[in-house]
């Protein structure tokens, strides 16, 4: 185990110092400077996964010092790692910020035409369709009124001549005139014989 602890440390090192010459690389050396690193640092971490196996196999009075040792190397890599995606992320930001900056520099602009127009035809297609949906609703509405009213006084003219049709419920044809709403108000019922 203390073979491949020293050389894993030696290792971890070796990145510490590489880690400088991320600040000072040119831009087409920077991709192979930071795969490097992260190819080390990936192979630091299966070496690290050996030594924790390994660790575990040590006899307990050296145990829990091999653990601690491996956990510090472990927790010095995951440092090392995070520094190298922060520099990365600081990269790609820089990055885009010069792209965004050559953009606007390469941008003609031009000065305002005098007629504006302002793209309105779907909101206007649609605010009409709706307008006519809503027309075709009321008039269907209306319409059903309509059915309704006249099935009323369907209903009239065929009670009307039933009553016509048979002379002992004629003094009724007073009150069926008068319609359902008066006839409650102004008569309490018929005394004619329901068919």
């Amino acid at each position: 185990m203390e073979p491949l602890y020293q050389q894993t440390h030696k290792q971890v090192h070796e990145i510490q110092s590489h880690m400088g010459r991320l600040e000072t690389a040119d831009k087409q050396s920077l991709h192979l400077v930071e795969n490097e690193i992260q190819a080390r640092i990936d192979q630091i971490f299966s070496h690290l996964e050996r030594l924790e196996i390994l660790s575990s196999k040590e006899p307990p009075n050296k145990r829990q010092n091999a653990k601690l040792r491996v956990d510090q190397l472990k927790y010095d890599v995951q440092h090392l790692q995070t520094a190298l995606r922060n520099f990365q992320h600081r990269r790609y930001a820089r990055e885009q910020q010069e792209r965004q900056r050559e953009e606007l520099l390469s941008r003609t602009f031009t000065t305002n035409d005098s007629d504006t127009t302002i793209p309105m035809d779907d909101s206007l297609q649609c605010n009409s369709s709706l307008q006519k949906i809503h027309h075709d609703v009321d008039e269907l509405i209306g319409g059903g009124h309509s059915i309704l009213d006249q099935l009323r006084a369907q209903r009239l003219t065929l009670k009307v001549g039933a009553l016509l049709g048979d002379r002992e419920k004629a003094p009724c044809f007073g009150l069926i005139q008068q319609g359902p709403r008066r006839r409650s108000l102004t008569s309490p019922t018929c005394a004619c014989p329901t068919p």
